[in-house]
């Protein structure tokens, strides 16, 4: 059976709501090419719409090329000719699609990790800019001190010390939290699953930013969650439009990354922050704050946390350690006051126990070290000189009606095209030439658009980026063209 999610209130089309859910899992890949999809009229059944409903979404899946019908066979997501033998070749396990699952969509299962030469599509950072050689000192030194850490548990709440040392880091940047309110997860993704399964079920509310980092929407789509939209602009979330939303309403979290927005790089500026708590404030509201790379800023820091503002324990704060110290490690840091922390840590109990305690103290020595501090403002330096690279290539490179943003931290580029241009089409075209990007429709809860794209220019080296840009905007510039020609071709 296919999970497909739809919302009668939604003030979408069914029809299209079918569409976009089946869309969304052939992306994921967890509809397979030449997967058989279920008949019209078991899918009318299935979701209690009409006939009338499931004809014209698969019609719409036809037409954009996602699915085909055989008369007499049914519909199948659409097979690409050249991997139809090796399909064939394989043992059938036609069974499984008879067995139901309840997940919507996974776009990291198919984007996040990608064997291209020019990896743009995810938010890492090159692990040659890692203090890797003193981190391994530093865990070989650990190991040999303490050799029971191979043969013992660690707390579910995390390390003593290393959430005591989180306590102080986390001044550094104007975060008040104690160590009794610091949770350790298995990174942010974590974080926000555990939120997400303490506090959202199905029908609950839950306001995004549009777009936002596709993981999260993974999550809340998985748990069920009515999601709405609230879209961003160059000092973030509109917050006169999240007002009207909250006030019809009443979503029970809002979920943002105000500092370095993934994928757009931009930053909310403090005074709409301030609004942001209000209006949770007034209708008691869980603010969810995302902030995985408010260390990486290049002129300036940002504004303060959401959380350090927070008088009423509205607020729960993610940080990550992953990405700027060692991914490896998966180290992500929850803050929260009240009940609200008392549950997510009896969901962190019901996770997993706790995380591993080896990898909270291998990082231990790391956190607040002078060598740390200094590795900090190094890796700004270097990913600053990565930005502004691709900037100045867009600049000479792109095509007109190409725009982009200028992130003045974090490691990613958001890209937008005409409107016309699908960046599925565009992808398509760059693995060609062994180069990948994160298509901008992963990054929409819903309504979504599908001419942008968001690069990372952390990951690879000025090299790989210099072809990896200059490819792109060879690419841009077909797709551009080729519309252009079609324009102006005459009719006979």
């Amino acid at each position: 059976m296919v999970q497909i999610d739809i919302q009668r209130n939604k003030g979408e089309s069914l029809s299209k709501q079918i569409y976009q859910s089946i869309v969304d899992r052939i992306r994921s890949g967890l509809l397979e090419e030449g997967s058989k999809l279920p008949s019209v009229r078991s899918l009318s059944k299935q979701l209690e719409v009409s006939l009338v409903t499931a004809v014209k979404a698969y019609k719409q899946l036809e037409q954009d090329g996602f699915a085909t019908s055989i008369q007499g066979k049914g519909t199948f997501v659409k097979a690409k000719i050249s991997e139809k033998k090796k399909v064939e070749a394989m043992p059938s396990y036609d069974w499984q699609l008879s067995l139901q699952d309840y997940l919507p969509r996974s776009q990291f299962s198919r984007y996040h990790i990608a064997p291209q030469k020019v990896h743009l599509s995810s938010s890492m950072i090159d692990p040659k800019l890692l203090p890797n050689r003193y981190f391994v000192h530093e865990v070989q030194q650990v190991l040999s001190e303490n050799p029971e850490l191979l043969s013992i548990y660690g707390n579910v709440q995390g390390d003593n010390q290393l959430r005591s040392e989180m306590s102080a880091y986390l001044k550094r940047s104007g975060v008040t939290s104690t160590p009794e309110n610091i949770l350790v997860t298995s990174g942010l993704q974590q974080s926000i699953d555990l939120v997400a399964r303490t506090f959202v079920g199905p029908g609950d509310v839950v306001v995004m930013e549009a777009p936002t980092y596709p993981g999260a929407i993974d999550i809340f789509r998985g748990r069920g969650a009515t999601i709405l939209t609230v879209p961003v602009d160059k000092d973030g979330m509109r917050i006169d439009i999240l007002q009207n939303v909250c006030e019809k309403h009443k979503p029970k979290v809002i979920f943002t990354i105000p500092t370095f927005h993934n994928p757009t790089g931009v930053v909310m500026s403090l005074k709409r922050r301030k609004q942001l708590l209000d209006i949770a404030g007034s209708i008691h509201c869980i603010i969810v704050e995302d902030d995985p790379c408010s260390e990486i800023y290049f002129e300036k820091k940002p504004p303060v946390t959401l959380t350090s503002m927070d008088q009423f324990g509205n607020v729960i704060y993610l940080r990550g350690l992953s990405k700027t110290i060692a991914p490896s490690c998966r180290i992500g840091i929850l803050t929260a006051s009240g009940s609200i922390f008392n549950r997510l840590l009896a969901a962190k109990a019901n996770a997993d126990l706790g995380s591993p305690l080896l990898t909270q103290k291998a990082i231990l020595p790391l956190i607040n070290s002078k060598r740390m501090i200094d590795h900090s403002k190094k890796l700004r330096t270097a990913l600053k000189i990565r930005r502004d690279l691709v900037l100045d290539l867009l600049t000479s490179l792109s095509p007109e009606g190409v725009s982009w943003t200028i992130p003045e931290g974090g490691l990613n580029l958001w890209i937008s095209l005409p409107s016309w241009i699908d960046s599925h089409l565009l992808l398509s075209e760059a693995k060609k030439q062994q180069i990948t990007f994160l298509p901008g429709s992963a990054c929409y809860p819903v309504g979504q658009e599908n001419n942008h794209l968001r690069i990372s220019y952390s990951y690879i080296n000025e090299e790989l980026l210099t072809h990896g840009i200059t490819t792109l905007c060879n690419i841009f510039h077909a797709a551009i063209s080729s519309q252009k020609i079609s324009e102006n071709r005459p009719n006979f």
